[in-house]
């Protein structure tokens, strides 16, 4: 593990964004680090407004979406809204199916058994959701953008169709009234399906102003879904988080308020309450059991059967989190019989029966161990595997699959998150050829990890003010990652203590100033010479009224080992 300290920083911009904006100078020395370097650029970035919102009609095939779905209301068609099973998925049908309704439309919904229907549009999902009656319309959510013969098999049935979807576009779209994807234009490439929906939902607001939409009340499910999905919070995304989260704070939907007093949530909702206490939640049911269950609760308004079906949701919940662990004590043990973990650049592990909807959960969990691409698949009795891909950054799963085509009979997804489907006795030679490939492109990428923390501070920094100019730099993740933090030459004040069998709590001492620190998953991890460098990031500790300071250890190191 290669440390590389910050080098000193000179700019008079950030003397001028620290003074204009009354911000912290470490807050002010981000914003210029990220190429934020003047002060209509940051006030845009730390405080943006949603009259900042571009066009939605710059998306392609939007007017005729628009038109199409229009014409369905005015004229008492049937709209049915075809789903994922994830939370981007879930909060897409419920944003417009509720937008919908305001427009009077004739509307319903569904989403998909992961068991009995399969991933995306499928023939057994279309049969089994027109069952109800055949739409006139049918719109695809988080999915279509591939499914070229489900959408001819729709049209030879009569029914019409509009994708609304973010995924990867194939050489040949499929023919239908619309494809409202923005990878096929120059504009909004970074948005999930419910910040599309969002904008479909604006631009048919935009052609309707007369109905009594407001807009606003929906962008706790946009955050929702885009925090879940993992998606840049850069550009809108980030508006649709930061305000989307603001008004989760009220928030219209009884569903949504279920969730957070039964994950023990603050009214205060922040970005890793989405990905840690709330989309968890939500992603249970898809995948154990029917995501229908997550719909039924995010669309109802009545307070009993939503209190009922987060009750339901935590319970799978926990279920879920035990049948994961198990899996990944299984995979562990394929990794250690047939794997040497400094030679092989990834690792592709199956087993019988390990179920499909917790495949993905096992391979992020791998990921951060092991730091290399990870697939983990599921064989069932018929001998036919489905997994689940996750990568780590500058390798892209989308060229490591399309290489490894000849032993798949399916696969897709991003460059960072992919799905595989497999017959069991080609899965040697995918292992193999898989293997093969990473190894040729680790070779471009240095193998030694490097913690490389944005600034170093001292103790007496961490501030109030430094934490609030933090939370307006936020929210963090894809392409706009969580700034890391340096302190050199601290002390302990009093031992370490070990929390929960799992955590280490520390009294930091420097230079006369102390501060609680704690260092999540670390009871294992044995401590070097005092005194350290710590690489930390920051949170906020809520207790009894009183907010301060929380500082979360990411790595620890002696402070007398050399660095870059």
């Amino acid at each position: 593990m290669r440390w590389i300290f910050p080098k000193p920083f000179c700019s008079d911009s950030r003397s001028i964004l620290e003074t204009a904006l009354e911000i912290h100078p470490s807050i002010a020395l981000l914003l210029v680090q990220r190429g934020v370097d003047d002060v209509e650029k940051a006030m845009l970035m730390l405080h943006p407004k949603l009259s900042g919102l571009a066009d939605p009609f710059l998306l392609p095939d939007m007017e005729p979406a628009v038109s199409r779905i229009l014409k369905a209301v005015d004229t008492g068609e049937q709209i049915l809204l075809y789903g994922d099973y994830d939370v981007d998925g879930v909060t897409s049908v419920t944003l417009l199916h509720r937008v919908l309704t305001e427009f009077g439309a004739n509307v319903r919904s569904f989403l998909p058994n992961r068991l009995r229907n399969g991933y995306g549009l499928s023939k057994k999902g279309m049969d089994e959701s027109f069952a109800a009656g055949k739409p006139d319309l049918l719109i695809t959510l988080d999915c279509g953008t591939s499914s070229k013969q489900e959408i001819a098999a729709a049209y030879a049935m009569g029914v019409e169709v509009i994708v609304i979807d973010h995924h990867e576009c194939p050489k040949e779209l499929p023919e239908c009234v619309a494809i409202v994807n923005p990878k096929r234009g120059s504009n909004f490439e970074y948005l999930c399906t419910v910040g599309i929906a969002f904008k479909v939902a604006h631009a048919l607001l935009k052609t309707r102003r007369e109905v009594p939409v407001q807009l606003k009340d929906y962008l706790d499910l946009v955050a929702l879904g885009t925090v879940a999905d993992v998606v840049p919070l850069i550009a809108e995304n980030r508006l649709f988080v930061i305000k989307g989260l603001e008004q989760a704070a009220h928030s219209k939907w009884a569903g949504l308020r279920a969730l957070g007093r039964i994950a023990g949530l603050s009214k205060t909702l922040r970005a890793p309450d989405v990905s840690f206490k709330i989309a968890p939640r939500i992603n249970a049911a898809g995948r154990l059991e029917s995501a229908g269950i997550a719909l039924d609760l995010m669309l109802s308004s009545d307070e009993k059967i939503v209190q009922t079906l987060a009750e339901q949701l935590e319970q799978l919940n926990t279920r879920r989190r035990a049948m994961a662990d198990l899996v990944f004590e299984q995979a562990e043990a394929a990794v250690s019989a047939g794997y040497d973990v400094k030679k092989h650049k990834a690792i592709v592990v199956g087993g019988k029966d390990w179920h499909p909807g917790l495949i993905g959960i096992v391979a992020a969990k791998m990921v951060q161990k092991y730091h290399c691409p990870v697939i983990v698949i599921g064989f069932d009795a018929a001998g036919v595997g489905k997994g689940s891909a996750r990568s780590v950054e500058g390798f892209s799963l989308v060229d490591a699959l399309r290489h490894c085509d000849a032993c798949l009979l399916k696969h897709g997804g991003h460059h960072m998150a992919a799905g595989v489907s497999l017959e069991e006795s080609r899965m040697a030679e995918f292992q193999r050829t898989f293997g093969e490939y990473a190894i040729n492109a680790f070779s471009q990428i240095p193998s030694e990890r490097a913690v490389s923390p944005d600034i170093e501070l001292q103790l007496s920094d961490i501030t109030m003010h430094l934490l609030e100019g933090y939370e307006s730099f936020g929210p963090f993740g894809t392409n706009h990652p969580e700034p890391l933090f340096l302190l050199t030459q601290v002390h302990a004040a009093t031992a370490p203590t070990v929390i929960k069998e799992k955590h280490r709590s520390f009294t930091f001492r420097q230079n006369g100033t102390t501060a609680r620190a704690i260092w999540f998953n670390s009871a294992d991890e044995p401590l070097p010479a005092l005194p350290w460098d710590v690489a930390f990031t920051l949170g906020r500790n809520d207790f009894r009224g009183t907010s301060s300071p929380s500082i979360y250890v990411q790595y620890l190191r002696s402070a007398g080992e050399s660095s870059e």
